[in-house]
């Protein structure tokens, strides 16, 4: 990279601003609760001003490339899905030109799709595989809908998405097991997470196993503190084999995450036998658009 960026990682409700110096170190971070679905129609100059306008100040000489949903069709401008298989140069190729209040040019980078007959998008996951070093195996990338992506050749090859952590959520808080559910306390949240990787294990599905958070209660052999626990690592539990199905023996894998994603996908991949190096989403976001910016000025 020649020279330093300012890089967005703006998704649906929060925007996190990097300024990265020429050797790819962090030299400021910024971060707002000010997603895509807060700013209005023609709203995106002044709300980059406002989330990034302190780093643009302290380098008015860096590059600015914004990735995430504001290159959705509901974001700054609609960058176009790049197809699989595609490598860092076809992704920063295909970024489209947006113009900040002072006139500067910026950069907004696409997402993935990928279609085997059932169509397939990401929306800056992309930009974090790029940041692992597209070397070949496989990236986990949890999440609302998380990502599962195949990289062979320097290439991003395939990729699937499951919808984990939105299924959690309606499990948890609005079917019939938000209501034997509670906070957990002292064991609740170990035993539930034990539970659910079990249950995962046995015949019946994913549907029966849910199931299970009820009856367990009811029945008095599982506390209503370990109801969430248990639903996380039996979604968990079933996501990971769901890929295995996909991708086969999940070689040289890669875990994005950090926190309690980290510990709780850490914890199902050991179950299920499978090593995985950690990887946080930060380090991979910086070293992907570091990599980006380097292809767009080439």
């Amino acid at each position: 990279m020649a020279k330093p960026l300012i890089a967005l990682d703006w998704g649906t409700t929060r925007a996190r601003a990097f300024l990265i110096g020429e050797d790819g170190a962090v030299l400021a971070k910024r971060v707002a609760d000010r997603g895509i679905q807060s700013v209005p129609s023609g709203g995106f100059p002044a709300a980059f001003a406002e989330i990034a306008g302190e780093l643009r100040r302290a380098r008015p000489d860096a590059a600015v490339l914004l990735a995430g949903m504001v290159g959705s069709r509901n974001g700054w401008v609609e960058a176009p899905y790049v197809a699989c298989p595609a490598r860092a140069e076809d992704i920063a190729a295909a970024g489209l030109v947006v113009t900040l209040d002072d006139g500067t040019r910026a950069t907004v980078l696409p997402g993935l799709s990928y279609d085997d007959g059932a169509f397939d998008v990401m929306r800056g996951e992309e930009t974090l595989i790029v940041g692992l070093g597209l070397a070949d195996g496989v990236a986990c990338l949890p999440g609302t809908h998380s990502k599962w992506v195949e990289v062979e050749g320097g290439r991003i090859t395939r990729f699937a998405s499951f919808m984990t952590g939105e299924v959690y959520g309606l499990l948890r808080e609005q079917s019939i097991l938000s209501r034997l559910a509670s906070q957990p306390i002292g064991d609740d949240a170990a035993e539930g997470a034990s539970r659910g990787l079990a249950a995962a294990r046995r015949p019946g599905g994913l549907l029966n196993a849910a199931f299970h958070a009820r009856s367990e209660v009811l029945a008095g052999r599982m506390s209503g503190g370990a109801v969430g626990p248990y639903l996380s690592a039996l979604l968990v539990a079933q996501e990971i084999e769901g890929a295995r199905a996909l991708f086969g023996g999940l070689a040289n894998l890669k875990l994005v995450a950090d926190g309690v994603l980290a510990q709780s996908y850490g914890r199902a991949l050991a179950a299920a036998g499978l090593d995985h190096a950690l990887v946080t989403p930060e380090d991979a976001f910086v070293a992907g658009v570091s990599r980006l910016a380097r292809d767009l000025a080439a």
